[in-house]
Order: structure tokens, then C-alpha cells, then sequence
């Protein structure tokens, strides 16, 4: 469908490119500013979903830049941790090396998730297309990215480019997640780096109020991603669609409409799922739909495994999916199941 024949037997199903954070937390839902302890967790949107997609069973690397210290080699463990190849990691040994970090504080109605980011001048910031081994422009069937990435300064962005023309080059599938982060960038400039670089992705991912307001597209969603695919001619579009009653009780859907078929696919949202942390669950969404993709080459078992990895991992702390292939395979059946169904595993 979207794989190309001559990257079937590549090394890597999806390699990812971005920066890898310190996330630092108050526990218990304790303020940033009046809390004494912080917990300590890595955690970034590219990384978010390789790792996803690796716990699922599936072979991933991510192409990232890291200081050279202790703090970069807690980032570079929890890369193996979670079955992700450090293959393309670069270290940083410069005098000016550092990881980038960024605070979360859990919400509880009425008062919102606070995040604040410390990231400026980063190692990853300093990355160059250069330093990156050439191999991994063949070794992988799909090549990913965000709108984040693409935020984080002229050098990066140039990097981010750079690296697209040649993944697509060499016959990898793009899949970009827009990820826009208005602390990051204005709308203005976002809208025009990232529909310059759309003629080049394969898979887009993007959700309704991104599309309205910083890309500024019309009419019904549906219209919408039709026209991401008219306009730009990208295969498959995805878009999320998350209704938050409260910091802690939110519903989650999606739709994946493919190009190719001229085709919508949906299923029942989840509804009322009890959230103990929302950050990373989009980066889920994206980590199960890639998965279905290359996995099944059926959008519908990517949209349902992207849904199901979403919803649980609103369910638990942290960035990183914590899930395993048998585990969203329950949690499917379980939300289609009719009637009754158990309260507990065992």
C-alpha cells in the first residue's frame, strides 16, 4: 500500500528523528512552583513513538543528539530500554553540551496540565546533516518526524529537510505528525515550512484544530483531509479528535482517510477514559497506526491499533507507551466486545 516493495527486507521498520528530554514532575499532582521533588523520566515526541512501535514487536532506531555525561547516558539506557536501536544516537562532547529538559504539572478541574520547557541551545539543536552515518538513508521502510523538530531553529529545520529528500531518495515512506506547538514557533512560519515540505509525505498526521487554525484549511474534516491529499498528494491522512471533560476524563477518536481508495476508516471512540497522563498519547496514536501499516498493510487495523495504544496510554505516567502487542490486541477486543466484560486481567 504505502511500503515499497524494494524496502520490504530493510533493517528498520520506521526510524524516527528528534530530540529526547528530561521530563521532570512533580508527583501527585503537586504544583511545579511549590513542589520540593521532582521525578525524573525521558520522554520526546519522535522517541515516543519508535518506542512505541518497538514494544509492539516491531524493529525501530531513532537518529537523535545527546550530551556526552551522566544525563545523556540515562537518556541513552532508556533508548535500549524500550527495544529502540541507539545505532544513529550522536554524542556531544563539546563544553557546551546539555539535554534539553522540560517541566510537567498534572492538571485537576479547573486547574490545566502546565508544561514549561527549558530546551534552548540543547546538544540536539547543534545537529547537522553531516554528522548523521549516510547508511540510514536505506535501512529503514519509514522515515518520521514532527512539527516539532522542524520548530527547533534554521539549523534543525534544515537538518530535518535534508534528511526527508534523502529517505524519499532512497525509497522510505515520510510520515510527519505537524505536532504544532505554539511555544515553539508562530503560526505563520509553521504553515509555511510545513506545507513546503507536505509534497514529500506519504503519511500525515494531524489533528482538526491544527488544520483550522495554524494551516488554516475549510469546511466539514472530511473535507479537510481530502484536501491535504488533493492538494498535496499525500496517501494516507490521519486525524485525532480528543474531547476533555475534565484534565482527567477525556474521549478519544480518530479517522485515517486513504488517498489511494478514496476511503474513510473509523470505529467507536473511546469514551471516558480515566487519565493519569495525557503527555505522549497522540505520539501513541501515531506509534499504533505506523505499526497496522507495516504490520497489516490494513488501515483499519492501524486505526484501531492506533486508537487502542492512545487510549492506554492515558492510563499511565510518563511519555513512553507502556503496552505490549497482546495487551492492545485485549484492549481491541474488549472495546468491541457487546454486554459485559470483565472488570480485571487474570
Amino acid at each position: 500500500m504505502i511500503i515499497n516493495n524494494e524496502c520490504r527486507n530493510r533493517e528498520f521498520d520506521v526510524i524516527g528523528f528528534g530530540e529526547v528530554m528530561l521530563r521532570l514532575s512533580p508527583p501527585n499532582k503537586e504544583r511545579i512552583s511549590q513542589g520540593e521533588v521532582f521525578e525524573k523520566r525521558a520522554g520526546g515526541s519522535e522517541f515516543n513513538v519508535v518506542s512505541g512501535i518497538s514494544m509492539l514487536g516491531l524493529r525501530t532506531g531513532i537518529i537523535t543528539k545527546l550530551p556526552d555525561n551522566e544525563i545523556g547516558k540515562f537518556i541513552k539506557n532508556k533508548i535500549r530500554f524500550h527495544g529502540v536501536s541507539d545505532d544513529y544516537v550522536i554524542y556531544d562532547q563539546s563544553e557546551c553540551k546539555r539535554l534539553g529538559i522540560y517541566y510537567f504539572e498534572g492538571g485537576a478541574f479547573p486547574r490545566k496540565p502546565t508544561v514549561v520547557y527549558d530546551r534552548s541551545g540543547s546538544s540536539f539543536t547543534t545537529i547537522s546533516a553531516d554528522e548523521i552515518d549516510s547508511s540510514v538513508y536505506s535501512s529503514s521502510k519509514i522515515f518520521h518526524v514532527s512539527g516539532i523538530s522542524l520548530a527547533l531553529g534554521v539549523n534543525v529545520r534544515e537538518t530535518v529537510i535534508d534528511m526527508i529528500k534523502k529517505f524519499k531518495k532512497h525509497g522510505a515512506a515520510i510520515s510527519l505528525d505537524v505536532n504544532y506547538r505554539a511555544t515553539l514557533w508562530d503560526e505563520e512560519t509553521a504553515r509555511k515550512v510545513i506545507t513546503s515540505i507536505f509534497p514529500d509525505v506519504d503519511i500525515l498526521f494531524v489533528s482538526e484544530e491544527t488544520s483550522r487554525r495554524m494551516l488554516q484549511r475549510t469546511g466539514t474534516l472530511e473535507d479537510i483531509m481530502k484536501g491535504f491529499a488533493r492538494d498535496y498528494g499525500i496517501k494516507i491522512i490521519a486525524t485525532t479528535e480528543r474531547k476533555a471533560k475534565s484534565p482527567t476524563k477525556h474521549t478519544w477518536d480518530s479517522r485515517i482517510y486513504n488517498a489511494l481508495e478514496g476511503k474513510f476508516y473509523k470505529e467507536d471512540p473511546y469514551i471516558d477514559i480515566e487519565v493519569v497522563d495525557r503527555i505522549g498519547s497522540g505520539d501513541a496514536y501515531v506509534a499504533g497506526v505506523l505499526f497496522g501499516i507495516v504490520k497489516f498493510n490494513c488501515l483499519q487495523k492501524a486505526l484501531e491499533f492506533g486508537n487502542a495504544m492512545a487510549a492506554l496510554k492515558n492510563t499511565v505516567p510518563g511519555d513512553l507507551p507502556a503496552c505490549d502487542f497482546k495487551e492492545i490486541e485485549q484492549l481491541i477486543a474488549s472495546h468491541k466486545k457487546t454486554g459485559t466484560d470483565s472488570e480485571m486481567n487474570r
